[in-house]
């Protein structure tokens, strides 16, 4: 099978520097790559220290060896008389395999990035896992329910006592020099700080004299932290991007992606010159038209909000988009939003209230979000999240890819005004992937980085506030090919299109959205060059770069 022996070559000449084990010929049952991956996560999960998930240098030099050895295991495997399905989740554990090596090898988020130790989140994330690195027991507020049942105190407790053992240890393994990544966030920590205090004021909490001790003793911890970070940031000195060669390598053998840090540049430069004048020409064949106009209430946000989500929920049902699930209109419903004065609105927001529908759009999310946590995916190898943020061409490319294709299949017919905002936002992503491959490179400063993202904003939406830009362009240095994931991956799901319409053509079928975009969700959040290939039989453009 040409893709699993390109891919075993790219994975032994690629890390050749690294003594790879030379794999024997090894099993050829399906059964035995689901118990390498239930070995392989177990792995994945450090051991303790101190109540706290175990980063140091010695611990992982000291795990090398049964790393090696799972390794070994997966390459020496013959997958060629498996079924493509199951070939895929043979790369899905390569691409887990080659996440961790590389982390170990080049980003290393526990030596060179401070917001790793962020350990408070009190919202979920819009796609299957946390946005970027982050460590092994973090404390999900949001799955919390206050006032705390018996059970429930005592997980919040156990989650609560990570944090001043970790805090002890992130000050050992804090080694590296990465000067944006460093400054950038003790912003994170700081506000994990803000949110232990928030959560005194929590129903039940203050009552609980262990748990608010428990509570008082992980702010005191964290605020000892961040002083510590703030006396070490004036030693850093050094670039925080991983370098083209490193991108490209993380790109193609951890995150699947066909790409290289140049095609990305020519991609995200071809997407923002035709979001600006695909803009330009929407708003001169508009120009007779009414401009929109913001709503200034809460009153009128609620029923515009309501008004948006049963437009789009009733487009996707009646025009045959997607087959529509129960949970589907609470998953959006849950996600409206509410009335921002005009001074506080960030990007997205601004858009909002003109009209919900473009971000609405990218809220597939949502969909995607309920259908694993209502029907969780048979194989037990796509039903948790994949690890290092695996996902994002997957999850971030349908959601922006959605945004243009319900445009152009018809859901702004009723004001075609909106049109230039679903521009707008395209304009808006570009220049930010934009700006952070730049930052990888280290050719731009974060903060030039943020700049770029900015000025090439269409009508200065990007200006009003700047907490929306760091957070963006600092995710995306922590997380290389998170910034460009939404338009990569909306390129690759428009090839993915392109060759499943092609196969219906010739075979005198017809193409229906709604076949496509089932099929896509069916196979469960994996990257979409092996969607693609699930799919419709091509083979991965991957086995084309490896060769």
């Amino acid at each position: 099978m040409r893709l699993s022996l390109a891919l075993l070559l790219a994975a032994c000449l690629l890390n050749s520097c690294q003594s790879e084990p030379t794999p024997t010929k090894g099993s050829a049952q399906y059964s035995d790559l689901l118990a390498l991956f239930k070995n392989w996560r177990s792995f994945e999960t450090p051991p303790l220290r101190d109540e706290a998930p175990d980063y140091t240098a010695a611990t992982f030099q000291k795990r090398q060896p049964e790393f090696k050895k799972l390794q070994a295991q997966l390459l020496a495997m013959d997958t060629s008389n498996w079924t493509i399905p199951q070939r895929v989740d043979w790369t899905i554990l390569l691409a887990e395999m080659n996440g961790y090596d590389f982390n170990q090898r080049v980003l290393q988020p526990w030596a060179r990035d401070p917001a790793f130790y962020q350990s408070i989140y009190t919202d979920r994330s819009d796609v299957p896992a946390h946005e970027g690195p982050t460590h092994h027991r973090v404390a999900d507020l949001w799955t919390y329910t206050f006032p705390l049942s018996p059970k429930e105190k005592e997980r919040l407790l156990s989650d609560l006592r990570v944090i001043p053992a970790l805090n002890e240890q992130a000050q050992l393994n804090l080694t590296g020099n990465a000067k944006d990544l460093w400054i950038a966030g003790i912003r994170d920590i700081r506000s994990q700080s803000e949110n232990l205090k928030a959560m005194l004021d929590l129903p039940g909490v203050k009552a609980d004299t262990e748990l608010a001790k428990t509570i008082q003793t992980c702010i005191s911890s964290t605020d000892q932290f961040v002083t510590w970070l703030e006396k070490e940031a004036k030693t850093k000195t050094g670039p925080s991007g991983i370098g083209k060669e490193n991108y490209t390598w993380y790109q193609q053998n951890v995150h699947l992606v066909p790409l290289t840090w140049d095609d990305e540049v020519m991609l995200l430069k071809r997407e923002l010159a035709r979001a600006w004048s695909a803009l330009k020409l929407e708003e001169h064949a508009n120009r007779k038209l009414p401009e929109l106009v913001a709503v200034d209430s809460p009153e009128a946000y609620d029923a515009l909000a309501k008004r948006a989500a049963q437009s789009l929920l009733n487009f996707l049902k009646n025009d045959e988009i997607m087959s529509m699930k129960d949970y589907f209109a609470p998953a959006l419903e849950a996600h409206l939003g509410k009335f921002v004065p005009q001074e506080k609105r960030n990007f997205f927001w601004i858009t909002v209230h003109y009209d919900p529908r473009p971000l609405y759009s990218h809220f597939y999310h949502w969909f995607e979000l309920a259908l694993m946590d209502q029907e969780p995916h048979a194989n037990e190898i796509r039903r948790a999240p994949l690890l290092y943020n695996i996902f994002d061409s997957h999850n971030e490319g349908i959601a922006t890819a959605v945004e243009e294709m319900f445009m152009q299949a018809g859901l702004y017919k009723d004001d075609p005004r909106v049109r230039e905002i679903v521009h707008i936002m395209l304009a808006q992503r570009a220049a930010r992937g934009l700006g952070s491959l730049y930052a990888h490179a280290n050719e731009m400063t974060m903060q030039e980085a943020g700049g770029l993202h900015v000025d090439y904003t269409p009508r200065g939406w990007m200006k009003t506030e700047p907490e929306l830009r760091i957070f963006e362009q600092h995710l995306y240095l922590r997380q290389p090919g998170y910034g460009t994931s939404y338009l990569t991956g909306k390129y690759l799901i428009e090839q993915a299109m392109m060759d499943f319409a092609r196969l219906k053509e010739l075979k005198k079928e017809p193409f229906q959205v709604k076949e496509f975009l089932d099929r896509f969700s069916a196979m469960g959040n994996i990257p979409v060059s092996l969607g693609r290939w699930e799919m419709t039989g091509v083979e991965t453009p991957m086995g084309k770069i490896v060769r």
